[in-house]
């Protein structure tokens, strides 16, 4: 982004007021800015939260002019490279069906996910600004691996539930969501120093933010030479003589608390970061075009197969597409009768694109997915595989049929 578009937004903040109502929260410390020891642009230092409650998501103006501004986001851990293993849905779901075939789930409640459930955002805070970082095109950093934080659980004998920052969960709870809004970051690192530790033994405490802090303090000091950056991490990580802040201003930095101002207004960087909110993926070869709402992940699998998938973590709704050389020997009636296993009560059937291009659509239940949608469809070389399935909610939506309508062949 160019100087006057950053210095724009700045001073359309300032004088917003002008304009609209504000409400300023003066002790809110969750967005940092830094500078110094030799940076010759600035970053940002975001306390996080593993939830994907719909309170996260009013952010403070500044931070969407940080996201907005910046070339790259920092984060934990990439939790978008554990898509083709990792489903967040807590319960399995089972659908019933009408007199028509027409599939409706036995319970209306929202599913349960390991980030929260149904009725938050589909990404929980890290895994959204992981999203916007993809979406818009910009550069992504991790500051551990996932294999570093999974045998991090091991080491200390925590459950491996996929779920990164495990002790986080205990975010859930309201009281500590309530601390979050008010980014009151004192409070959650004792929070977490209490929870963390048994009987004045810090050691799970030490292991899992302490020595974690040092590591990515570190890794910030190098990634902030190259980019200026967007850095989230857990806002347990932020405060204390231990915690980032600190330990960054003893390397050198100057860390300043940036003001959380919330307009009643949608500023510029505001509207810009919020229509980043799809990923158009392209595959020349196949000719295929698929729009997901992020970046998927790309696998090979049987007999070498092109595979995507993306998953929503914190609704545990998944999107996925299967590539598959068409085998000329069968017809798509009977490709269907393969890769739908359909219930008795509710058979897929055939329909018609508004292109003229048939396909195949149904449920199917099949191991491990449990129920879920598919639809087929095929040009002359490729059969396309799309499965798209989630909580109680979902399944009862027109995200399934929204999501294929986006996917076609562009030859």
């Amino acid at each position: 982004m160019c100087k006057f578009v950053l210095l724009s937004s700045l001073v359309f903040l300032t004088c917003s007021n002008l304009l609209f109502g504000q409400n300023i929260q003066r002790k809110n410390e969750l967005l940092w800015e830094i500078s110094g020891n030799g940076l010759k642009t600035k970053s940002y230092l975001y306390g996080s939260l593993h939830s994907n409650d719909k309170r996260l998501f009013r952010l403070a103006d500044s931070v969407y002019v940080a996201l907005n501004a910046t070339k790259a986001v920092v984060l934990e851990t990439d939790i978008f490279s554990l898509f083709d293993e990792w489903d967040t849905r807590k319960a399995e779901i089972r659908l019933l069906y009408d007199n028509q075939g027409k599939p409706y789930t036995a319970n209306d409640e929202a599913t349960e996910t390991l980030y929260g459930n149904e009725d938050g955002m589909p990404q929980f805070l890290d895994a959204y600004f992981l999203q916007y970082c993809y979406n818009a095109k910009k550069k992504f950093f991790p500051l551990e691996t996932v294999e570093e934080q999974l045998s991090l659980l091991t080491e200390i004998g925590l459950p491996d539930a996929k779920g990164m920052n495990l002790p986080v969960l205990d975010y859930m709870q309201e009281k500590v969501i309530e601390m979050y809004l008010l980014g009151d970051i004192e409070g959650l690192n004792k929070m977490m120093n209490v929870n963390l530790s048994v009987e004045g033994d810090t050691e799970l405490y030490d292991e899992l933010i302490v020595r974690r802090n040092e590591r990515m303090t570190k890794g910030l000091d190098s990634l902030m030479r190259l980019n200026p950056l967007f850095c989230a991490v857990g806002a347990g990580h932020l405060a204390g003589d231990q915690g980032i802040i600190n330990l960054l201003r003893k390397k050198g930095y100057k860390l300043r608390k940036v003001m959380a101002v919330y307009s009643e207004g949608t500023i510029p960087a505001k509207e810009e970061v919020r229509s980043f909110k799809n990923y158009s993926y392209f595959n020349d070869q196949v000719g295929l075009v698929a729009v997901f709402p992020g970046k998927p992940k790309e696998l090979k699998i049987y007999d070498g197969h092109p595979y995507l998938i993306y998953r929503e973590l914190g609704q545990g709704n998944t999107f996925s597409i299967e590539i598959v050389p068409v085998d000329g020997t069968l017809t798509l009636e009977e490709q269907a009768a393969i890769y739908i296993a359909s219930p008795d009560a509710s058979p897929y059937s055939l329909s018609i694109q508004d292109d003229g291009t048939e396909y195949y659509e149904g449920i199917s239940d099949t191991y491990p997915e449990g129920p879920h949608w598919v639809r087929l469809i095929q040009n002359d070389e490729y059969l396309l595989i799309l499965k798209a399935f989630g909580g109680n909610k979902f399944m009862n939506s027109n995200r399934p049929n929204l999501f294929f309508s986006r996917v076609w062949f562009d030859q």
